[in-house]
Order: structure tokens, then C-alpha cells, then sequence
């Protein structure tokens, strides 16, 4: 048993058993038919959750070698360069369209989450922590902690809300007829961040460049627009209390 739990704890470990819980995740949201309670990402949150509780295995061990594999999160929002270079023309000819429905996205994203969470009565901690919820976790958590948020609050909500618009993001859109991958990767990226912009890049190239084009442009939108809001939103809450 010692020799297992000596294993057990090794950074190689952590990183062939993450990966292996993610792939496993796919096949299994594959042939459920995308049933969204298998989302990889969601599937996998859990099972590791499940397998460091089980195992005894403090977060701190496993994350050592986690990070090996957060490392990569940057070279893969670069990769999402590619498409956008290959559709820079038509970016450039439609910035104005795109830019002002980013800035609306942004506002939008920003104001749902507080109006929502102050309507339940949530604290100012609470409120300034959903605030940045559509943005990449990194930036999110920034944003957060710079207003007066829980950054750690933060992480959480903007991955719950990554997974959702994962899964019924593309649905939802082609729902209501918007099928113009343009509009789906703005929308996909704008809400739903990586998460979402990984989902609607399997639609197709043009999707994927717009999706990385709005979750890069949000971030930097948001990380603006955020404390502006905030220091004017908060005061007419606590009037209307």
C-alpha cells in the first residue's frame, strides 16, 4: 500500500491520470450524444474530485503536476491565432460591427450576473465576484480581486458558466436560426470564454477564429469596463435597498 500511495503522489502520475479522465470523458460524451451531464469538462472536474478524496491525496501533491498541464492553457489560446490570421481580412473590413457587439456582449455579460446575484441577495463579495464571469478564468480573476471580489469565487463561477455555455451554447444558437459562424463564434466567445470558443470551434475554422477574436477582445473589454461599472452600479444598489 505505501508503494501505491508513493505512486500515487508523483507528478507523472497526476498528468497520466488527468489526461486519461479527459479522453475517457470525450468518448463517453461522444456516444451518450453529447448528453450534457458527460460534458468531458464537467466529467472530468468530478472524477477528480472523487479520485482525491478517495485516494487521500492532498490538492497541493496533484497540483504539482497539473501544472504541467496548465502550462500548455497558453500555447493553446495562441494556437487559436491560426484561424484568426487566416480570417484577417474580413476581421479587419467588419471591425466596427464586431467591436460594438463585443462592447454590448461585455456590458451585457457584466450587468446579468450582478443584477441577478444582487436580486438573491447576494453580498457585495458575492456581487463584485460574478461581476467578470464570462472572461478566462486569469483575467476573471483579476478583474475580481482588483474590485473587492473573492478571486477564488470567481474561478469557480466562470468555469460553471464556461461549461454551460459549452453545452447548450451551439444548440441554443442553432435553435433560434442563427446558424452565421461570424455570429455563433462572437457569441460563443463573448459568453462562454474558452469553454464556449472550444465548443463552437468544432463547427468549423471560421467559428473558431471569431470565437478566439471575442474571448481575447472580451478580456480586455471587460477587465475596462468592469470597474467603471461597478463604482457606479454599486452605489444605486445599495440606494435601492
Amino acid at each position: 500500500m505505501d508503494e501505491l500511495y508513493a505512486v500515487l503522489n508523483t507528478k507523472i502520475f497526476s498528468i497520466t491520470f488527468t489526461c486519461l479522465v479527459y479522453l475517457l470523458s470525450q468518448k463517453l460524451y461522444a456516444r451518450s450524444r453529447n448528453f450534457f451531464l458527460f460534458h468531458p469538462v464537467l466529467l472530468s472536474i468530478a472524477v477528480l474530485i472523487a479520485y482525491l478524496k478517495i485516494s487521500g491525496v492532498s490538492y497541493e501533491t496533484y497540483k504539482e503536476g497539473g501544472d504541467y498541464i496548465s502550462f500548455f492553457l497558453g500555447p493553446a489560446v495562441v494556437a487559436l491565432g491560426v484561424p484568426l490570421y487566416l480570417q484577417i481580412e474580413e476581421i479587419r473590413a467588419q471591425k466596427g460591427p464586431i467591436l460594438i457587439s463585443l462592447i454590448i456582449g461585455c456590458i451585457i455579460g457584466i450587468l446579468s450576473g450582478v443584477f441577478f446575484a444582487f436580486l438573491f441577495g447576494g453580498t457585495k463579495e458575492v456581487i463584485f465576484s460574478i461581476a467578470p464571469k464570462s472572461v478566462t478564468t486569469p483575467i476573471a480573476m483579476g478583474i475580481s480581486g482588483s474590485i473587492g471580489g473573492i478571486p477564488s469565487l470567481t474561478a469557480i463561477i466562470v468555469v460553471l458558466v464556461g461549461i454551460f455555455g459549452g453545452i447548450v451554447g451551439v444548440p441554443i444558437l442553432k435553435a433560434l436560426k442563427i446558424t452565421n459562424p461570424k455570429a455563433m463564434g462572437l457569441g460563443m466567445g463573448a459568453c462562454a470564454h474558452g469553454v464556449g470558443t472550444a465548443a463552437v470551434s468544432e463547427e468549423g475554422q471560421v467559428h473558431a477564429a471569431y470565437g478566439g477574436l471575442a474571448l481575447g477582445l472580451c478580456g480586455v473589454i471587460t477587465a475596462i469596463l468592469t470597474p467603471l461599472f461597478m463604482n457606479v452600479v454599486w452605489p444605486l444598489m445599495e440606494m435601492w435597498k
